[in-house]
């Protein structure tokens, strides 16, 4: 069975994220602006105890 047609769910598999996502207003770039939002955020603090420290190195609580 030959496909002569790709389906838009391929292209879509295959896309990354790019910087200019955060100024374009289609539903698939602002999902990949925000997700890549979050694991930058996750990175740069490195914890999911709701924890963050603060300038003298001591953990402060952040409030749920």
């Amino acid at each position: 069975m030959d496909k002569k047609h790709k389906s838009p769910s391929t292209d879509l598999a295959g896309r990354t994220y790019d910087v200019s996502d955060y100024k374009k207003s289609d539903e698939l770039s602002q999902g990949l602006a925000m997700t890549h939002e979050q694991a930058s955020d996750s990175l740069t603090e490195g914890t999911i105890d709701g924890k963050i420290e603060n300038l003298e190195g001591k953990d402060i609580d952040l409030p749920r």
